[in-house]
């Protein structure tokens, strides 16, 4: 299996898949990581398998085909929300990668298939992720540079550096890259760094930020600081 950092490299959105099960082994891997951030994150992700018509409605012509799997984000309703359902489920996207699979982030192009999930009341669906086999070879995105994305300088440490790169590899809604990550020095003792996110027309940036921030401890090494 393919590390973690070389699945941020590898890792690029998928619209078109082969029509092939999942194997049991990938769907109980999937499922125990999904239950691992169900209970770290407070959410209520649930795995859908072998069904065709999340990602074939009008919103999705074009875009999706081959979408038997996919994965429902969702959880209470609350301010950081997004920002938990980008931070996990970029967690299941990766892991996903390491196990073979494509995914696909997908704030519109699905429908809800009614019985396909269960939520409460008091909860919601955020986004969806496209899952499967990829019959898709990706594109070659326009990436910001270190600078322009973070105070990253010659007196910042070399692990900041290395989470200001891996962010930059993060899927962000449309590629729009809204973030800023700032290295604010040693804080109660710590090294401590800021995130935050830009204005967008898009929108999806407090999700975009848990991408990134996700990629950015990977990059950096979780260890060598504290989020503010």
């Amino acid at each position: 299996m393919m590390t973690i950092l070389e699945a941020i490299d590898a890792r690029h959105s998928v619209r078109h898949y082969v029509s092939n099960p999942l194997s049991e082994d990938i769907v109980n891997t999937l499922q125990d990581k999904i239950d691992e951030c169900n209970r770290e994150g407070n959410l209520h992700i649930q795995l859908v398998l072998n069904e065709p018509k999340g990602f074939s409605g009008l919103m999705a012509y074009g875009q999706f085909s081959g979408v038997e799997n996919y994965i429902v984000m969702a959880g209470t309703k609350a301010d950081d929300l997004d920002e938990r359902i980008g931070y996990y489920g970029e967690q299941l996207v990766l892991l996903a990668q390491q196990l073979g699979l494509g995914t696909c982030w997908a704030g519109l192009s699905y429908r809800k298939v009614k019985g396909t999930y269960t939520l409460e009341s008091s909860e919601k669906i955020a986004c969806m992720i496209a899952l499967g086999y990829p019959n898709d070879p990706g594109r070659n995105l326009k990436r910001k540079s270190v600078n322009d994305v973070s105070n990253a300088s010659d007196s910042t440490p070399a692990w900041f550096v290395e989470g200001v790169k891996a962010a930059l590899k993060a899927p962000t809604a449309v590629n729009q890259q809204k973030f800023y990550l700032e290295y604010l020095g040693i804080v109660n003792g710590k090294h401590t760094v800021r995130a935050k996110r830009q204005f967008s027309m898009v929108g999806y940036t407090q999700m975009d930020l848990g991408i990134v921030k996700l990629h950015f401890e990977i990059g950096a090494g979780a260890d060598n600081f504290v989020w503010e």
